[in-house]
């Protein structure tokens, strides 16, 4: 359960990336010299972020590695992003605070492991994927079912929505924004 006064306080959800929007593989390739990641993202995932945005919550990712692929998902989710490739998450997270204007306190991070806790430690609502290690989960006032990479994070949207009593509006928008067109498009054929 989430607290609804802490669910509405909420005004930015910031993630972790692998073990969190994706299940942890990180396949690595070089093609001419340069070096290649690539992640598994899903797609459900992805659009329950998208559904923040439609009752005003801003999207952050924030990963202790640095990767094209996270640069393309943020820039597909319109997500404010920091990636650091020391794994050093704290000083990014607060500088996307200040960026968005939230306090930690407005915000929830969604993490699995040990180079979250930091940030777990300082926001308003701490989330742990159903994989994340004890110590992470010991700190988190919600634990998710769904594993990162499989579901976690939707089910954690829908669990917010539902607790602010907005997941009817921003699931009916999301349908409508994807069917406005179509239907025009109809409409204008059949005419």
């Amino acid at each position: 359960m989430i607290d609804p006064a802490v669910a509405r306080a909420i005004k930015l959800v910031a993630l972790d990336v692998d073990g969190v929007m994706t299940d942890g593989g990180v396949y690595l390739g070089a093609v001419d010299g340069r070096t290649l990641e690539f992640k598994r993202y899903d797609i459900q995932d992805g659009i329950g972020l998208h559904m923040l945005r439609y009752v005003g919550i801003k999207v952050a990712i924030v990963t202790g590695r640095v990767s094209d692929s996270v640069r393309l998902r943020a820039a597909e989710l319109s997500a404010d992003v920091f990636q650091d490739p020391d794994g050093r998450k704290l000083e990014g997270f607060l500088e996307i605070c200040r960026r968005n204007g939230v306090t930690p306190k407005e915000t929830a991070f969604v993490g699995d492991d040990f180079p979250d806790y930091p940030i777990l430690q300082l926001v308003g609502l701490p989330v742990a994927v159903g994989n994340a290690v004890p110590e992470i989960r010991s700190v988190c006032r919600v634990h998710l079912d769904a594993e990162g990479g499989r579901g976690a994070i939707r089910e954690f949207v829908e669990r917010l929505l539902k607790t602010r009593g907005e997941w009817e509006i921003a699931w009916h928008r999301y349908v409508e924004e994807r069917s406005a067109s179509g239907a025009s498009a109809v409409s204008e054929a059949t005419t």
